[in-house]
Formats: C-alpha cells, sequence, structure tokens
C-alpha cells in the first residue's frame, strides 16, 4: 500500500495457480500451487487498490483470476473437468474471443478459470463460453484479460490491451 502512490497502474501477471484452501476449497490434484508469499502479496496488492480506485490495473491470466477470487469469483481449477477440448486453452494455443476489447485470436496458456465474475462484469468469452474478460465498471480501468496479450498477434487483443492500461495510467 505504501508504493501505490509512485505507481502510475498496475499489472497482475500469470504464474501457477491459486492455492485455494484458504479459502474453503479443496485443491484440485491438477493445480501447481504458486508462490504463498507471492500469493499473499497479490492479495493484500488487490485489497490496497481496493482503497485506490482510480489506479489502473490490468490482470493477465493467472493476474485475472487473482482479481475474480479477490472479488468472491468461483474458480474453475482444471477446464478438463468440464470441457472435453480444454487443452486449446493450453500451451499458447490460439482461439476465439469476442470481447468489449475487440474480437480476434489470443494466445492461451491455462487451464483454470473463472467461474463466474463475482462483483466483476464479464466482458469476453471464448467460443466455448470460457469467461476472457471481466472488468470494473465502476472503476475508470480495471479489466482483467485470461489470454496473454503479450504473446497475441492480433494488435487490438494483443499490445492494445497494454496501450489501454497505459493510456488509463497517463490520463489519471
Amino acid at each position: 500500500a505504501a508504493m501505490l502512490p509512485e505507481l502510475d497502474g498496475v499489472i497482475f501477471i500469470g504464474g501457477d495457480d491459486i492455492d485455494v484452501r484458504p479459502f474453503g476449497v479443496p485443491l484440485h490434484p491438477e493445480a501447481r500451487i504458486m508462490d504463498p508469499v507471492r500469493q499473499a502479496a497479490d492479495f493484500a496488492l488487490l485489497r490496497a487498490l481496493d482503497a485506490d480506485p482510480a489506479k489502473p490495473v490490468l490482470g493477465i491470466c493467472l493476474g485475472m483470476q487473482l482479481m475474480g477470487v479477490h472479488r468472491g469469483a468461483e474458480l474453475i481449477q482444471h477446464l478438463g473437468d468440464r470441457l472435453p477440448d480444454a487443452d486449446r486453452h493450453r500451451n499458447d494455443a490460439r482461439h476465439p474471443v469476442s470481447s468489449a476489447l475487440g474480437d480476434g485470436m489470443v494466445a492461451s496458456f491455462h487451464h483454470q478459470a473463472l467461474a463466474d465474475a463475482a462483483g466483476l462484469e464479464v466482458i469476453g468469452r471464448s467460443d466455448d463460453g470460457v469467461i476472457e474478460a471481466v472488468r470494473d465498471a465502476a472503476r475508470p480501468f480495471y479489466v482483467g484479460v485470461q489470454w496473454h496479450p503479450e504473446r497475441t498477434e492480433d494488435p487490438t487483443l494483443g499490445d492494445g490491451v497494454v496501450r489501454k492500461l497505459v493510456d488509463a495510467a497517463r490520463s489519471a
């Protein structure tokens, strides 16, 4: 929280899986949990950002999942349990997304996803229904994307997503 005034914006990056056991949910056997120190720090930063709603925030992959779980969303711990072709979301596979940020092909590398948006608004889905983008419409820029814009070739859904964060930070 002490560092937030020095930051123009925050990006929550991808990584390993959220340890859901502190939320009273059993851990799926396919989960490969993130470092507990990072998890604690990321959730502490999300709590601090709640007190600074003008600060632009972008969540990427795990980052979007952290944003959702922080707001009370349910996490699908293994898409393979719900989707017969869940592998199309792994290993930088490309799949289509329709979203308020744009429509096109994105690069995915996840086996988990949000089951609902809880206190966020769903603004994008893949063609198989997976939640791919969320936002808090009450904040100037608080957006999460399930895909990896840094590896997405589409200029709007790739670099354009990060550019939106930068533009929001410049005008904050």
